[in-house]
């Protein structure tokens, strides 16, 4: 044990050593393993982290998530060194959408504005109208002037959106496998094993799970609505890795994964070894053709016009 803690102890003095030699951020994802995110400048969900980084002055960002978060951030901040610490942490959401698909969906459906999740490569961004985020989702939906919207590439998230807008919401097939894993059988159980909890659950869960919940919210939703609650127990529909955060926000209270195995394997893929390795070596440097991300940088950008 006391060789585990010099360990530790010895590689985050290596990150911030580091860090500092090289004018380099830490963003650290709410998925993140604990031993990451305690040694990041900023914890948050995706696009979050990115809009941080891009105001701030550092040279290079180092992307603890997974590849499409790390290229919303070079999308951003095209003039910084944005690495990636686990070259093949993807999403296989993200990987569901292509722009093949796109375009055949344009043509099956003219004059359908088309949404992409922020949880979308950049090259699907390109093509897309307009990104969100499942925070904004519905906002962004409700503000086009079509009146029918292809939505992708989650279809929870988007049948989400579907409920809460009048306009024809065209689903793309794909979901997370994480969260649309949860059953109304797993709420159950956990309704019963936690009586007096809250439940809080991401949109990218089926509708059936979701009507079940008190809370329903982004990771950045979750987040504020546990600290802001009265209550004192809560039961977490989304990647076990945002308990960390949660119990650090608010020790006074109890959180519970919604299923124990509530685990995305590529969020856990990122050691510590591996961020100082990124920052020793620079690798794995996320690069993005520049057409391509001129195209994606319009969609983010109109969305975030929306909250100006």
């Amino acid at each position: 044990m006391v060789k585990e803690n010099k360990e530790y102890e010895f590689l985050v003095e290596k990150v911030q050593e580091l860090k500092k030699a090289r004018n380099a951020l830490i963003l650290a994802h709410n998925y993140q393993i604990g031993e990451v995110q305690d040694v990041a400048d900023y914890v948050g969900d995706s696009f979050e982290l990115s809009r941080i980084a891009a105001k701030t002055d550092a040279e290079v960002l180092v992307f603890c998530g997974v590849k499409f978060m790390a290229e919303s951030a070079k999308i951003l901040s095209p003039n910084k060194k944005v690495l990636l610490p686990v070259k093949d942490a993807g999403c296989p959401l993200a990987d569901m959408a292509n722009v093949e698909k796109i375009k055949e969906m344009r043509k099956k459906y003219p004059g359908a504005a088309v949404v992409a999740y922020v949880n979308s490569s950049a090259a699907v961004k390109a093509e897309s109208d307009i990104c969100c985020t499942s925070s904004n989702a519905v906002k962004v939906v409700n503000s086009l002037k079509e009146d029918t919207v292809i939505f992708l590439p989650d279809k929870n998230l988007g049948s989400y959106v579907a409920r809460h807008t009048n306009k024809k919401i065209i689903l793309w097939d794909g979901y997370c496998p994480v969260h649309n894993s949860i059953t109304i059988e797993d709420v159950k159980k956990a309704k019963n094993e936690h009586p007096d909890a809250e439940f809080l659950i991401h949109p990218e869960c089926q509708n059936e799970v979701l009507e079940m919940c008190d809370y329903v919210g982004s990771t950045a939703g979750i987040l504020k609505y546990a600290k802001e609650s009265h209550s004192k127990s809560f039961v977490v529909g989304t990647e076990k890795g945002i308990i960390h955060r949660l119990k650090k926000e608010n020790p006074d209270k109890k959180f519970y994964p919604l299923q124990e195995n509530f685990i995305c394997p590529d969020m856990k893929k990122i050691t510590l070894k591996d961020v100082v390795r990124a920052l020793e070596k620079m690798e794995y440097e996320v690069e993005i053709n520049g057409e391509t991300r001129k195209k994606a940088y319009n969609a983010l950008e109109r969305m975030l016009k929306l909250s100006k």
